[in-house]
């Protein structure tokens, strides 16, 4: 055949299938018996969504659609996808919630409604508790998967109905005044019965939901790839907990399928979590929690074998693209994800109050938590006001973590790093919370970041973990976290304050490798540091404040007279760095970073490099501008000036 003749098969291929994509319209004044158009739009997504084939676009008009979209098809490639889209300036809600109107008042400032199960259909998650492995429920009690809003904020539930009338704060709790108003629910077999108090307000004049559904914009199916979400404000699903060990399920996410491109939404309100780009229920759902006749870490060395076995690869899942996102006010975190978030950009988004209501938590929680990030792209984001910002957890082999803003994550560490075997690249962060990385990984480049906060190691020698060939799901063994193998280049330490045990102010973490008393909280033993160690490379970076180097340093310079007045601050357009610089951010003798200075993981033996296997230089700073080659500036800034500087790091 001629290639002439080839090309004129393909170009009449394109052009029949230009012809057959659509363009679905949907609006709350349309109806379900329409054709779909503009004219005649549907009334409900869900609809659009049983239809939609590849190339054809759902467009969606401004209003409140309270309904679980369910994808019947995705597309077939990055080229023909099916797209959901909000009109353009059209405010478009999807929500997993049900206006309730019927409040009776009960006594004093608590309301009651008496709802018939009959509306829940086979899903009440007023009946339906929150569990799975890795689930710290606190205090003993249970909760329900429900919600309850008024006008748009959660209520706190509560364990009895005495406690509803009791105005005072939960512990632990980040709104102290929010948290004095509570809900409790009681359920039959035919009723459902819900308590809250509303802090005075009259339920019946004011926006009062309830969340319904499971999710909002999910699948049932797995393998429906190839979708994009776009502008959409998604809010209260009753999200079960998604630990790595069971079926992941989110307000969003494409559910072990490939592809998908998540863009410009608001996402908030989920009982547990945001965006899931996690894995699938055949290998395996909370089976340390069911019969609990292997510990968790174990089941979840089996479900990767399992899924791979199930054909997980590059080919079958994972290479979404979520960015531009608001992720706010979910309780596990903003994005989850294990085995089915490889090959992902995550980048653009802001991510903020991830559980910050605290009634209750685990080792599944974050503003990202991702196991299994193979050659995941986490850049760009701005992860503030949260328990943990991001959290990288078994396998991040080959993932990127760059020019991401952090601060205020309270209670926990702006990054940890846990029992990864490397490759991973850490570079060009803002890290401003009190404790800026926490590390029980080892092969891992930590390069031109800004460290506000304290540095701590953690031992995790009885963590056998999985390494892979190169930029593949296949393993290539398991091997116990040995520390060390870490690179630290023309970063910036500038820790002030004082130290609780076993942290530590900047490198000196790496000095001789100090035995770390009491810092295994995984196993709940006492394992001593292994004394045959990884070598470390350390070099070409700057302490300041109180911030100390690792007596293996030779390059390093310590001063003590500059005060760099390190803040935040927010304005009307965005948020400033403000920070002060002297002579010595341009003496530190620093070097562009690249492949051959980090050479490979040990374990894994695989080269610091980019995902399609070239040679990696990173040559850009914060803002992707040029670094000098000559004199490259040491942290994630290249043009800092000598005197004050106030930077705009994140716009509005």
């Amino acid at each position: 055949m001629s290639l002439i003749k080839s090309w004129g098969i393909v170009l009449v291929f394109l052009l029949s299938w230009a012809v057959h994509a659509k363009e679905y319209h949907v609006s709350k004044a349309g109806s379900d018996f329409n054709e779909g158009t503009k004219e005649a739009p549907f009334k409900t997504i869900s609809k659009a969504a049983k239809i939609a084939l590849p190339g054809d676009v759902i467009t969606v008009h401004e209003g409140v659609y309270r309904e679980w979209v369910n994808p019947s098809n995705g597309g077939y490639n990055n080229i023909h996808r099916i797209v959901y889209q909000a009109a353009e300036n059209e405010e478009v809600w999807i929500k997993g919630s049900e206006e309730i109107k019927s409040w009776k008042k009960h006594k004093g400032s608590v309301w009651k409604v008496v709802l018939n199960n009959a509306m829940f259909g086979d899903f009440n998650p007023y009946q339906e508790l929150l569990n799975g492995d890795w689930l710290n429920q606190k205090n003993g009690r249970e909760h329900h998967l429900g919600e309850v809003y008024i006008n748009g904020k959660s209520l706190y539930e509560i364990d009895s109905l005495s406690k509803v009338f009791e105005e005072t704060p939960l512990k632990g709790a980040k709104d102290v005044e929010g948290s004095k108003y509570k809900w409790y629910t009681e359920s039959t077999s035919e009723t459902t019965t819900i308590y809250a108090n509303f802090n005075g307000l009259n339920p019946n004049k004011e926006l009062v939901e309830i969340n319904v559904r499971p999710t909002v914009f999910f699948p049932k199916k797995t393998g429906i790839s190839y979708i994009t979400v776009r502008g959409f404000h998604l809010s209260q699903a009753a999200t079960q907990w998604a630990p790595p060990t069971a079926e992941q399920e989110g307000l969003i996410g494409p559910n072990w399928s490939k592809g998908w491109i998540i863009e410009n939404n608001v996402i908030s309100d989920s009982k547990c979590s945001g965006i899931v780009i996690g894995k699938e229920r055949a290998s395996g759902h909370n089976l340390w929690t069911i019969n609990k006749q292997k510990h968790g870490t174990q089941r979840e060395r089996e479900v990767v074998f399992k899924a791979l076995q199930l054909g997980w690869s590059k080919e079958m899942v994972g290479s979404h693209i979520i960015r531009n996102n608001i992720i706010k006010d979910c309780e596990q975190g903003g994005i989850i994800g294990h085995m089915g978030c490889v090959f992902s950009e995550i980048s653009n988004n802001e991510i903020y109050n991830i559980n910050v209501k605290r009634q209750f938590g685990g080792w599944e929680v974050g503003g990202i938590k991702l196991h299994a990030a193979i050659d995941v792209v986490i850049k760009n984001n701005f992860i503030h006001d949260n328990f943990r910002g991001i959290w990288l957890d078994w396998q991040a082999q080959g993932a990127r973590v760059t020019g991401n803003l952090l601060y205020n994550n309270s209670n926990s560490e702006d990054l940890f790093i846990e029992v990864n075997h490397g490759p991973m690249i850490i570079d060009n962060n803002v890290l401003l919370s009190d404790l800026s990385l926490l590390n029980a990984s080892q092969g891992s480049a930590i390069v031109n970041n800004l460290m506000a906060g304290k540095i701590q190691t953690r031992e995790a020698g009885n963590r056998f973990t999985h390494y892979h060939f190169p930029h593949s799901t296949q393993v290539m063994g398991l091997m116990t976290i040995i520390l060390g193998d870490d690179r630290f280049y023309n970063n910036i330490f500038a820790f002030k304050g004082a130290l609780d045990k076993g942290q530590y102010s900047g490198l000196d973490a790496y000095s001789d490798f100090p035995t770390i008393e009491n810092e295994e909280k995984y196993s709940g033993n006492l394992n001593k540091i292994n004394k045959q160690k990884f070598p470390m490379h350390i070099d070409a970076n700057l302490y300041l404040n109180e911030a100390l180097p690792s007596n293996i340093e030779s390059n390093a310079i310590e001063n003590r007279t500059l005060n760099p007045n390190i803040s935040l601050i927010e304005e009307t357009d965005g948020y400033y760095l403000n920070i002060t610089v002297d002579e010595s951010f341009q003496n530190v003798r620093t070097q562009i970073v690249d492949t051959p200075l980090m050479g490979m993981a040990i374990q894994s033996e695989t080269p610091f490099e980019n995902a399609d296997g070239s040679p990696i230089e990173l040559n850009e700073d914060f803002f992707g501008n040029k670094r000098d080659t000559e004199t490259p500036r040491v942290g994630p800034f290249q043009n800092l000036k000598i005197g004050e500087n106030k930077i705009k790091v994140w716009s509005k």
